[in-house]
Formats: C-alpha cells, structure tokens, sequence
C-alpha cells in the first residue's frame, strides 16, 4: 500500500512538473503612447471569451518614457488574442463616445484594426506555442 502511495505522489509530482514544462510568457508592449497619463490595460483572451467575458489574464502597465509593458507569465500552448487600452482618466475602465466610439486608445494583437466595430477574434489572434513570445501593439 505505501509503494502505491509513492508512486501516485510521484505520478502527481511529474504532472504538476509537466504542466510547468509547457508554459511560457508573453511579453507585451505599446510604444506609442501619445502621453503618460494613466496606466495601461493589457488582457489576454482565448477564443472563448474573446471580448466577452473576463480574460484568461489582465495585466496594468504605468507608462514610461512613453512605454507601457506587461508580460503574461506561465501561459499554456494555445491560441490566444490581446488587447490594450490607455486608461487616461483612471477610472479603470475604457470610456466611449454617446455614438459608441472609444475616446481612449486602444489596441488589439497584429495591429489589425476594423474601422467599422469591434476587433475580431480572426484579426486579432496568434499561436503561442507554449515558450516565449513578444507583441507589439500599436494605438
């Protein structure tokens, strides 16, 4: 009976090792950043959620130098999208327009921006084959 325990604890000790084996990071910046006020929100979604229901993860990002940056740490193989935007104001949310466009910047993974709507999920998403990557959003 204890050798079953050891080798089951040993099973659940290589999964958990296994599991950290393969994830990465996602490092993301923004360097156009018309000015310093306010942070920087980052979100990163699967297709599932995909500006429909919290992100797989959130990051915030003080502006420096005119530079916000973020990285998504122990991030899964997957395909994933990422969006930003330049919270000036503080309130901690993206502010729009009566007619339903933003009044802050905003951008979304390979910098594919629709000039009617939403970003779409085909626009915006991108392989992450579990190790490093690094993003460039432009606003």
């Amino acid at each position: 009976m204890k050798t079953i325990a050891i080798l089951f604890s040993l099973f659940l000790c290589n999964l958990d090792l296994a599991q950290t084996e393969n994830s990465g990071n996602i490092r993301v910046s923004v360097d156009n950043l018309a000015s310093e006020e306010g942070k920087v929100y980052f979100a990163l979604f699967n297709e599932d959620n995909f500006l429909k229901q919290a992100p797989v993860k959130g990051e915030v990002s003080e502006i420096k130098d005119g530079v916000a940056v973020v990285t998504f740490s122990e991030i899964p193989p997957g395909t994933y999208a990422v969006t930003a935007y330049h919270d000036k104001n503080g309130n901690q949310r993206m502010d729009f327009e009566s007619n339903g466009m933003p009044t802050e910047d905003y951008g979304v993974s390979n910098n594919q921006m629709n000039l009617y709507g939403p970003p779409t999920w085909e626009d915006a998403k991108f392989d992450f084959d579990g190790e490093k990557k690094e993003l460039n959003l432009r606003f």
